[in-house]
């Protein structure tokens, strides 16, 4: 996936706010878990509760650190029929999912678009009527020019959309058949504004070593109740103290963007760091997140330090802006 293509990022990251666009990322692998304790397997092993949902559904969940309970990836799980799964981590982080379940790597095999924004459905529709009926995190079976794909209610933009997963012999008549319908391609550079004006958490940024889900605001990805899941001691142990930072939003006053690894200060004082940082082409400002000190909270005005000077902002509650999902 380039940067951007011809149109460029901006215009990419607003086709996808106020129309459709769509990216190749099939960057993101693929692990198929079969069988009758495929169930078991990932509940085991993944934060989240399977039990919560159902075949036809997707659920986000995380692959912990046994040890320290810092989240080594986080996934999307498509339960596709009563005994098979498709687990799908960030494509680097493939191998960390097979050495903690007994899956088969079938990233090779598929291309995986995501169509999205709010004519994603009626675009997708022309060639898939199920497309339609798949509500936001469900998933749905059919097939494209008599080769099985998967269609699932998921994204990464905070708006509608799915994605589709098609195998590699006629991935290339997909997209070319999107393209004619109106469907334009957006690139890395929207991927990523996109997902940080939704207060959406990357790999390596909000979430990786030495960050736990506790710590990004992510304790409802977190069952507790579960009697097992890599790393669950470790993430009572940090319950039980408290966090020593959490993850916010920062919203600047102009349109300097913000950049990962500024620090945070107040009165001079620096109370964290900032993780992911950008130019809103829906906001016009600058914004970030980043993680700081628990004290620190929404409405706290602070300021974000960059070469020539500090950057006024603010601290304000995530999303910064609203999601528009269809349920």
């Amino acid at each position: 996936m380039p940067l951007s293509y011809s149109t460029g990022t901006i215009a990419e990251h607003m086709a996808v706010r106020n129309s459709a666009a769509m990216f190749d990322v099939s960057h993101l692998g693929t692990v198929r878990l079969m069988g009758p304790d495929a169930f078991n397997q990932i509940q085991r092993t993944l934060t989240n509760d399977l039990g919560k949902i159902s075949p036809g559904h997707a659920q986000y969940t995380h692959l912990l650190n046994d040890r320290t309970g810092s989240v080594e990836d986080d996934i999307i799980v498509w339960w596709i029929d009563e005994e098979v799964f498709d687990v799908m981590p960030n494509a680097s982080n493939t191998s960390r999912v097979l050495a903690a379940l007994p899956g088969i790597d079938t990233t090779d095999e598929r291309v995986v678009i995501a169509v999205q924004g709010p004519r994603a459905r009626a675009a997708v529709v022309d060639v898939f009527n199920e497309a339609r009926d798949v509500p936001h995190f469900h998933v749905s079976r059919s097939s494209y020019l008599g080769h099985p794909i998967v269609i699932s209610g998921t994204g990464y933009t905070g708006e509608d959309g799915v994605e589709i997963s098609v195998p590699n012999p006629v991935a290339s008549s997909l997209w070319n058949r999107l393209l004619d319908l109106g469907v334009i391609p957006a690139g890395l550079g929207a991927r990523d504004t996109l997902r940080l004006e939704a207060g959406l958490p990357l790999h390596g940024h909000e979430l990786g070593e030495g960050i736990t889900p506790l710590q990004s605001g992510l304790g409802w990805v977190v069952a507790f109740g579960k009697p097992e899941f890599l790393g669950r001691d470790a993430l009572l142990a940090e319950k039980a103290q408290g966090v020593s930072r959490k993850l916010v939003g920062l919203k600047g006053f102009s349109r300097q963007p913000f950049r990962q690894g500024q620090d945070i200060v107040v009165d001079g004082r620096k109370i964290g760091a900032t993780t992911s940082g950008n130019y809103s082409p829906v906001l016009q400002v600058g914004i970030a997140m980043g993680f700081v000190e628990p004290a620190y909270g929404a409405g706290q005005q602070v300021a974000v330090e960059a070469k020539g000077g500090l950057i006024p902002a603010e601290i304000v509650k995530l999303p910064f802006v609203k999601k528009a999902y269809t349920n």
